[in-house]
């Protein structure tokens, strides 16, 4: 047994709280001073919660936390009366089932395991069910089409992580020849680069549903990164990643709260956006 697979076993953490969770007026303006949780992700399949007397709420995870916000958001967005207003956001849980450089569905049989181990069918789209099977239904593709509540999908098209879990895991490619690009994408010479741009595209073909969500959010930016809601840095600073001239913090406050319509916005392909800094979280 280990951290990842039981709270018993997990070890102090010392978390300040930046980003999203972050307490600064100036880096988190729209949610500076919200009443926050935090839920340390240890089992890998579902999470659930409970709260009364609220006049806004505001689920959101990353990575598998942002899974898991996609999994859920419906349920949590159902403990609340019809009054208060319920919206999630999903940071870098957007995974793919896309094919590896092999040729081979690899991230697929990952969430077949997680499936069956640990019946998530029982919190499966019953939609979805009906016609697909349960690993399938278990990717956010298929979630999001079943989802009613509101929802920003915060995420990267060329989120480091898949890249280097689920389009390119060390299995696919022992020769080592990925080793460099995957570390860093300065480092990927144009024959590679075609290949993430091709992940990227699978993405947007994927996120294409949302453009008939009005009242749904994205912000899809093109910087080699994963988690990006967290960290003080990429949620709102001099060096944030920008699109339509908004940081992230400004794209999701704007969502939240209505200020703009339609906050959609999603990159051109790599390297076009110059405000995707080196220093973002890796």
């Amino acid at each position: 047994m280990y951290a990842l697979g039981s709270s018993n076993f997990m070890k102090p953490m010392r978390f300040a709280g930046a980003g999203i969770l972050g307490s600064d007026q100036l880096q988190n303006p729209d949610f500076y001073n919200w009443n926050k949780v935090f839920v340390r992700y240890c089992d890998g399949a579902s999470f659930s919660g409970d709260a009364e007397g609220r006049a806004q709420a505001l689920l959101t995870g990353c990575s598998a936390g942002g899974l898991a916000t996609i999994l859920h958001c419906d349920d949590f967005s159902a403990r609340f009366s019809r009054d208060v207003s319920v919206k999630c956001l999903a940071d870098a849980g957007f995974f793919l089932d896309v094919m590896d450089i092999s040729g081979k569905r690899s991230f697929w049989s990952v969430y077949d395991g997680v499936v069956h181990l640990q019946n998530v069918r029982e919190v499966l789209p019953k939609d979805c069910l009906a016609n697909k099977e349960p690993t399938e239904c278990f990717f956010p593709a298929e979630l999001i089409k079943s989802i009613r509540t509101p929802m920003f999908i915060l995420n990267s098209a060329y989120d480091s992580w898949q890249i280097r879990n689920v389009l390119v895991p060390v299995s696919s490619a022992p020769d080592k020849s990925w080793s460099s690009c995957k570390d860093n994408i300065r480092n990927c010479n144009s024959t590679q680069i075609k290949v993430l741009d091709g992940f990227r595209n699978a993405m947007l073909g994927a996120l294409n549903v949302v453009e008939d969500k009005e009242d749904w959010g994205l912000f899809v930016d093109s910087c080699f990164t994963h988690c990006q809601s967290l960290y003080g840095i990429s949620w709102n600073s001099e060096i944030s990643p920008r699109l339509g001239n908004k940081t992230i913090a400004e794209a999701a406050g704007d969502w939240y709260h209505g200020r703009s319509h339609g906050v959609k916005e999603i990159d051109c392909e790599y390297p076009c956006n110059p405000t995707c800094s080196g220093q973002l979280p890796p």
